[in-house]
């Protein structure tokens, strides 16, 4: 979990600690629970869980709890991942950087042919339209005043995404 902190928590840990706060769960409730609360501003997959999961508990942030249906195994935050969270969650500030796949491949969409050029821009603005109609709806449901700006800044960079889609053209 080597993240340069003194306490060796980067922002995907954190953002696992953070969830397990509200109980325990397992890996696959993890990632349910990230893309329910954090929508498309940050991401969490499920290799990413998977591999956080071992080091958290390693460095004795989290244990295992009750072993569910299939095998499944929950997690506890212990006292320790607790304070570890609140930690980086004081640290406050940090660099912001936009890490999107989607921007990616448009920036390297030159080495597509035309036809996959068009699927890529057509197929994305698809789910980006979707995903703009779910973050309107959950900005709209939000009372707390620090999600309601989250949720409410989710809308305006889904926004942005379309308006990004739209601007490319899809015929060459």
């Amino acid at each position: 979990m080597g993240s340069g902190r003194p306490n060796g928590v980067n922002a995907t840990a954190a953002a696992l600690l953070g969830l397990l706060h509200d109980g325990p769960m397992t890996g696959g409730q993890l990632v349910a629970a990230a893309v329910a609360r954090f929508g498309a501003f940050f991401t969490v997959t499920r290799s990413q869980v998977y591999r956080e999961l071992p080091a958290l508990a390693e460095a004795g942030l989290l244990e295992l709890g009750e072993q569910g249906p299939r095998a499944s195994q929950q997690f506890v935050i212990t006292p320790a991942g607790r304070k570890a969270f609140m930690q980086w969650l004081a640290e406050g500030g940090g660099v912001e950087g936009l890490r999107s796949p989607l921007v990616l491949r448009l920036l390297h969409a030159e080495a597509l042919t035309p036809d996959q050029r068009v699927e890529l821009v057509d197929g994305a603005r698809a789910v980006v339209v979707g995903r703009l109609s779910e973050a309107r709806a959950r900005a709209r449901a939000e009372k707390d005043p620090y999600r309601k700006a989250v949720a409410d800044f989710t809308v305006a960079h889904t926004r942005a995404m379309v308006k990004l889609l739209d601007a490319i053209p899809t015929k060459d």
